[in-house]
């Protein structure tokens, strides 16, 4: 399928209520449907220079997409030397991301603001679980070899299976890169779909590693496999290649997206991970999952952004916007303005 410009967007499958989590179940490999794919790079390039230019959120309606992406954040605590004091502190600040006098302030005090997830090696998640306990905020564990996929088979599975059975509720797995490279769909494919099996109830997150699968089109294709074998999400990256979440991947991404849901009636979700660590680069990526996609991906059951400094510079700006000269003129909210609702 090609991905072309085009001021024409196709409605995606009903959205899902942002309360539930969806579920993706997968479908039978399509290998016909991989070989269509066609990639328009320079049509990608001109739609994603513009995303931060064509649109811009003031104010207070500024305000509340941030905090709308604050929702959706898995904040990630993946740098090795974790702790488990650490963790309680980063599993606290999930409960409480932004301080209570700034939401107040906002007007937003009452809404139970927490980010999405908290996301750690296997070694931490029961920790992160005991200190989430009492919350709806899901543990992640990253797994199947993270972040370079190159442990044996039978040690990614039984790793999948150990962190759900130590309570995460999510698995973020790394696919085996070579499988892409080399067009080997059906390998990739009956990965994935192990995988899947592992997770159980848990929710599946495929990360593709787009920096190092050489061509958008891998990417689309990738993430076409992915879905049909069960991936509740794809994921841009593990945020430790030399090339992380771009702009132009993510479209390539969404689209892919489009596509399986239109053809087989399934939502899977997105997260693009690594360098993205401003205030104004969520904006640019919501807009991205509101125009190619719509509101449903503007929530955490389909939409993450996978974070761990992020989160600092949004309170920052927030902060900012609070004691400005001018201060929040209005309540945060409104229907014209993609209003922040709760997480």
């Amino acid at each position: 399928m090609k991905v072309e410009e085009s001021n024409v967007r196709k409605t995606p499958p009903a959205p899902t209520p942002s309360n539930e989590r969806a579920r993706n179940p997968g479908v039978p490999l399509e290998l016909d449907w991989i070989r269509e794919v066609r990639v328009n790079r320079s049509a990608v390039e001109r739609r994603t220079a513009t995303l931060g230019t064509r649109r811009s959120v003031k104010k207070q309606w500024q305000a509340a997409w941030l905090l709308k992406a604050i929702s959706c954040i898995d904040l990630t605590a993946l740098s090795g030397d974790e702790t488990p004091g650490r963790i309680r502190r980063i599993c606290a600040k999930a409960r409480q991301p932004v301080r209570q006098d700034i939401l107040d302030s906002l007007e937003a005090g009452h809404v139970g603001l927490s980010t999405a997830a908290v996301c750690v090696y296997h070694e931490m998640v029961e920790t992160a679980v005991r200190a989430l306990e009492g919350s709806e905020i899901p543990v992640a564990a990253v797994s199947a070899g993270f972040p370079h996929g190159l442990s044996p088979y039978r040690v990614r599975l039984a790793g999948i299976e150990a962190s759900v059975a130590a309570g995460a509720e999510e698995l973020d797995i790394v696919i085996t890169r070579q499988h892409v490279l080399a067009g080997n769909w059906e390998a990739l494919f009956d990965e994935v779909s192990a995988y899947r099996e592992a997770c159980g109830k848990a929710h599946l997150k495929t990360i593709l590693a787009t920096g190092e699968l050489g061509t958008l089109k891998n990417v689309y294709k990738a993430s076409l496999v992915c879905m049909m074998a069960g991936a509740d999400f794809i994921k841009t990256s593990t945020g430790k290649e030399k090339v992380n979440a771009t702009l132009p991947v993510g479209l390539v991404m969404a689209r892919a997206i489009r596509e399986y849901g239109q053809r087989t009636g399934y939502q899977a979700g997105f997260k693009p991970a690594g360098g993205i660590s401003k205030a104004k680069q969520a904006l640019v990526w919501l807009t991205l999952m509101k125009e190619e996609l719509g509101n449903a991906w503007l929530e955490p059951a389909l939409f993450r952004f996978g974070a761990s400094s992020l989160l600092a510079d949004i309170e920052r700006q927030l902060e900012h916007y609070v004691s400005g000269p001018d201060g929040p003129p209005h309540p945060l909210g409104g229907a014209d303005s993609g209003s922040y609702t709760g997480a």
